[in-house]
């Protein structure tokens, strides 16, 4: 296993604390991922005490349009023609020991996923961390007035039993894969549980999605049995449905979609192909990813 690239600045006290992840890029949609593990580290109080260098994870010179290449490079910011910041990939560990947790926000990796994976099943190793969630978001079929749909893979068919509850189901896919089902497929061979949670956003709403984030984070803390206050993301998502309404209204040809994504919902008809939906979008300009 080579480690070379997970820095630990600090060795909390744990007994066998569980893991969330949370990765920006493919399946961060509506920021369901990264915007999880956003809020559970400011409500927990976590502090950073590790992280995960970014060379040889990344490609930052990708040919292509300004559009494509501009997926991959590093940000920076000049002011009056200075230089004054430059922001490389960052994968960072954080630690609350009074509930007994660690959450990782980073960015998927292009590069090297075998020793980007050692890196966090070394971590794993190193505190007896032994349960990893991961939380995600996709782009889908439920209407914004909907919970959103949660699809469920383990590592394990025992953590099976951890997923109950309406609206929930187990993964049938296939296709181009991500990190998360590589660290799953992992997971097995470390002696890990592993469970990843990726919730259905709406496809016609893009940007941040805080009412799916707060679905998301509801759910993780259920597994956790962690005790979190919500009211807070629950009054940003009373404003942004309120918002999203009144946009809504004001186009009659997607309420009408709506409708009918909602009569699909709840008469259980999962599409996930989006059919004349991913038509309609494309037409009107809004990407899927």
């Amino acid at each position: 296993m080579n480690i070379e690239k997970l820095k630990i600045e600090r060795e909390p006290r744990f007994s066998k604390p569980r893991l969330v992840m949370g990765f920006s890029g493919w399946m961060d949609g509506g920021d369901v991922s990264t915007g999880t593990i956003k809020f559970l580290r400011e409500k927990l109080i976590a502090k950073e005490f590790a992280h995960i260098e970014p060379e040889g994870f990344y490609i930052y010179n990708f040919p292509g349009s300004m559009e494509i290449s501009a997926l991959f490079r590093p940000n920076t910011r000049i002011k009056n023609g200075l230089v004054q910041e430059f922001k490389l990939p960052k994968n960072n560990f954080y630690y609350s020991e009074q509930h007994n947790v660690v959450l990782f926000s980073g960015r998927e990796p292009n590069l090297n996923w075998e020793q980007y994976a050692d890196c966090i099943f070394g971590l794993c190793a190193r505190f007896n961390i032994q349960q990893i969630i991961f939380a995600g978001s996709v782009a889908g079929l439920t209407p914004h007035t909907r919970e959103p749909r949660m699809t469920f893979s383990v590592s394990d068919e025992k953590l099976k039993s951890l997923v109950t509850g309406p609206g929930l189901r187990f993964s049938n896919y296939e296709g181009p894969a991500s990190i998360i089902t590589y660290l799953t497929l992992r997971a097995q061979r470390e002696g890990v549980d592993m469970l990843t949670m990726v919730a259905e956003i709406p496809a016609y709403v893009q940007g941040y999605n805080p009412t799916c984030i707060e679905s998301a984070t509801r759910y993780v803390c259920r597994l956790l049995d962690l005790q979190v206050n919500l009211d807070e993301l629950r009054e940003i998502c009373d404003e942004f449905e309120s918002r999203l309404t009144s946009i809504v209204n004001n186009q009659p040809e997607l309420a009408k979609k709506i409708t009918e994504l909602e009569e699909d919902y709840d008469n259980q008809v999962f599409d996930t192909e989006m059919g004349d939906l991913k038509e309609w979008l494309q037409e009107k300009g809004i990407r899927l990813d």
